[in-house]
């Protein structure tokens, strides 16, 4: 029986494994499981076995230490809490044991224990991306609404669950570290490959999923010089306020920034160096000013800013901005859909070609020069997997044959302003069996992680044997995956 890629089975299940191994959160589309432990859990990272010796939610000692990793403490307080994040968020626990869950937690502490022994570091300024990043992402989900955020993660406010991500992060991070600096260099040679792929039984080798290369053009309404003008005099009576008038720029940020990362704090960023991934432009400003200065209005890919520098710190800077955008009339949203209609009208029938459109036409400078295609971040070339591709992606591009032109679709960003695209499939690679030498570069993916694996197995379980580990009686009948409780036969 063949397998599909998405479903490995037998000698490939370990790829499973390596992929709970290697969790980083990002936050674009995953779903945030939160312990007190210091873990965050994407849905995908607790393996489904079904597990007996300890039932979902049964209570044990009142904050009872389930294990201790070195110089990490699990709860089972901790277990419990990922039992509720995983059935809030509609995940099913049924075959989910405290087990598995205790195992996992153990793992994730395990390897943040030795990258602290080996020094292994990590930032406070990446911690702080992150977390922005993902307390965006959340808020968002939640409608922009702070307050039904911090009830859903069960905190009094948006701060406490702040300090929380900062401690969980962390741990992930060390964790992710240390796990690359296993495998950093691992690799296969040629007859590694050879010998994992034909190792297969042949009815058991995966199937790949269907791929489609897509190519897009987008159209932006205009915005007016007039428009421009009305934001940036606005950001100037803020900035008398404040600079003329001794007014708080926090205040201000609270009551009329844009930005939902920052205006309920207002507007602070702390920690910028010349190295955070933010708009040059902003950056540029931040290191030009004087503590307390206030700079005059600017711009950026992200609209209008005033910003003013609260602590300089070395090479850091904590910096506060309001930030606001350029009105849109109707009148030019129309124009930008007639426009986008009109070409698509053209490329139809023969007229246009979709790459030169996109190279003449299209607003999405990340795209327009390369005839508006697409890359998978995930993998950075052209390929996309139906089935792991952004699902508003897949919906618009599944049904399309090679070459043709979707309908005109309207994307909205975060700010609510209205985008126009249409999509084409430059290729479509159907579903096929695994073939050695037309997927070589595929199996040798799965080779070296399957290598990665057996390397990470063998580091794990030396470092169990010369780490403190210490596992509480209620779970010394667990079968855990690893030799936690040190079995020598």
């Amino acid at each position: 029986m063949q397998l599909r890629i998405k479903n490995s089975r037998s000698t490939l299940t370990n790829l499973v494994t390596l992929l709970l191994l290697f969790v980083v959160v990002g936050i674009n589309a995953q779903e945030v499981v939160i312990d007190s432990t210091n873990v965050i859990q994407d849905k995908s990272d607790v393996a489904v076995k079904k597990d007996t010796v300890k039932p979902p939610f049964k209570r044990y000692k009142a904050e009872g230490v389930s294990a201790v990793v070195g110089e990490y403490v699990v709860l089972d307080s901790d277990i419990d809490k990922s039992y509720v994040e995983l059935r809030e968020q509609g995940i099913s626990i049924e075959d989910v044991s405290r087990c598995q869950l205790l195992g996992k937690l153990m793992e994730d502490k395990l390897y943040a224990h030795h990258a602290k022994q080996d020094s292994l570091f990590v930032s406070d300024v990446e911690i702080t991306q992150r977390i922005e990043q993902q307390l965006d992402y959340i808020i968002g989900e939640f409608g922009g609404d702070e307050e039904k955020v911090a009830q859903f993660y069960r905190k009094e406010s948006i701060e406490e669950l702040r300090k929380e991500l900062f401690a969980t992060n962390k741990t992930l991070m060390l964790a992710a570290e240390m796990q690359r600096n296993i495998v950093e260099d691992v690799e296969v040679t040629p007859e590694e490959v050879r010998q994992f792929f034909f190792s297969i039984p042949e009815d058991e080798r995966p199937i790949f999923s269907a791929e489609v290369e897509v190519a897009q053009i987008v159209i932006k309404p205009e915005i007016t010089e007039e428009a421009k003008q009305e934001v940036i005099d606005q950001l100037n009576i803020y900035r008398r306020d404040v600079v003329e008038n001794g007014m708080s720029f926090s205040t201000r940020a609270v009551l009329y920034s844009k930005d939902p990362g920052s205006a309920s704090k207002g507007g602070l960023y702390k920690g910028i160096t010349k190295a955070t991934p933010f708009a040059k432009e902003f950056k540029d400003v931040a290191f030009s000013l004087l503590e307390g200065e206030v700079s005059e209005p600017f711009e950026t890919e992200h609209g209008y800013h005033i910003l003013m520098v609260d602590e300089i710190r070395g090479q850091e800077v904590d910096v506060r901005h309001i930030l606001l955008f350029p009105e849109v009339s109707q009148e030019t949203i129309d124009a930008a859909e007639k426009q986008i209609e009109d070409i698509r009208t053209k490329i139809s029938s023969g007229e246009l070609d979709f790459a030169e459109a996109a190279r003449e036409f299209s607003d999405e400078k990340e795209t327009r020069n390369n005839g508006g295609q697409l890359v998978n971040p995930l993998t950075f070339d052209t390929r996309f997997d139906l089935t792991k591709m952004d699902p508003t992606l897949s919906a618009q591009v599944y049904n399309l044959a090679e070459g043709e032109v979707s309908k005109v679709f309207i994307d909205r960003d975060r700010t609510g302003k209205s985008s126009f695209k249409i999509l084409t499939v430059t290729k479509k690679y159907e579903e096929h069996p695994s073939d050695f030498s037309r997927d070589y570069e595929k199996i040798k993916d799965l080779a070296l992680k399957e290598k990665q694996i057996r390397i990470i197995g063998k580091w794990q379980n030396k470092k169990i044997m010369d780490t403190y580990v210490n596992v509480n009686n209620d779970y010394t009948q667990c079968d855990f995956k690893s030799n936690w409780l040190k079995n020598t036969n």
